[in-house]
């Protein structure tokens, strides 16, 4: 899918300019920025982040739920 985006002449120079110092395309520019931005909000990338996130929560609510084993008191 094609989205059309605007950029000021200085962003544009400074991105053209850092992908040909790490000799990336734009795209692989805007990708790795997308995917930082979507993980800093906690939304998943991609189905395995999807899946990995998911493990994770049950694995909290389980231990958030999990009852401590007590042991009775001996009566004398």
């Amino acid at each position: 899918m094609r989205k059309l985006i605007a950029f000021d002449e200085d962003s544009f120079d400074k991105l053209k300019q850092l992908g040909r110092d790490r000799m990336a395309t734009f795209q692989e520019l805007a990708d790795e920025a997308f995917a930082d931005l979507l993980k800093k909000h906690g939304i998943p990338i991609d189905l395995r982040d999807a899946l990995r996130k998911s493990a994770k929560l049950d694995r909290e609510t389980s231990k958030a739920t999990a009852h401590p084993k007590t042991r009775k008191a001996k009566s004398r």
